[in-house]
């Protein structure tokens, strides 16, 4: 009988040093586009999520609709959410990110506007007496105050998007998707493990990254707790 192979590659193990080593370059380059990837869908996503939360506070009429229709985007497999965005955006990173942008939504726009619902009528009424008008109310009233339940759906839809982000392997823009699918295809089990760890860290460095913001803009809370 031969004797095992020394190298952990060579002998395919689960934990293996050598191969974070060896493509250490290769793992850099998957996260960097990992949390590229995330990054900018959730940046996009809150961008359009802010607006549709204010206008369905403002118009009560439009809170179901906005609601109903990110909750069904929401429903919609990945894999399907992908094909249907394919005729616009073609195999490239933006079908990802556009993919990305519309799961995250309905996470975003439903913390926002439970945050902007929880502000008492008293504030907003104080607030105008005052003299404020509409868009000062917003800004330095209302979206403060909301912040706490905004920042957990922002902290919830980011965590999420860095988990889906591994589904655009598909198209060849998964960030550390791309190794776990290509080391399954070849049952490479240190590649797949290494990847898998990555998202989770990735995951929870940025929602321990948001909690420390959230912390630190929200400073009541602290207070209010204690």
């Amino acid at each position: 009988m031969t004797a095992p192979p020394e190298d952990c590659l060579a002998r395919n193990e689960w934990i293996c040093g050598e191969y974070v080593r060896s493509r250490r370059h290769i793992l850099f380059d998957a996260v960097l586009q990992h949390v590229e990837l995330t990054g900018v869908s959730v940046l996009i996503a809150l961008a359009v999520a802010v607006p549709l939360a204010v206008l369905a506070r403002r118009w009560g009429w439009a809170a179901a609709p906005v609601l109903a229709v990110t909750t069904v985007l929401y429903t919609i497999p990945s894999l399907a959410m992908f094909s249907l965005l394919l005729p616009f955006y073609g195999l490239s990173a933006a079908l990802v990110i556009a993919g990305l942008v519309l799961y995250s939504l309905t996470l975003l726009v439903r913390n926002i506007l439970a945050g902007l619902r929880a502000v008492p009528e008293e504030t907003r009424q104080a607030a105008r007496g005052m003299g404020y008008g509409p868009l000062r109310l917003l800004l330095t009233v209302e979206l403060p105050l909301a912040l706490p339940a905004a920042m957990a759906g922002l902290r919830i839809a980011t965590v999420s998007a860095v988990s889906l982000v591994t589904v655009g392997a598909i198209v060849g823009f998964g960030g550390l998707g791309n190794l776990i699918y290509a080391g399954m295809n070849t049952y490479f089990k240190a590649q797949v493990l290494t990847a898998s760890v990555l998202c989770v860290v990735i995951a929870v460095a940025a929602d321990l990254l948001l909690l420390a913001v959230q912390c630190l803009i929200t400073p009541w809370t602290r207070t209010r707790r204690g």
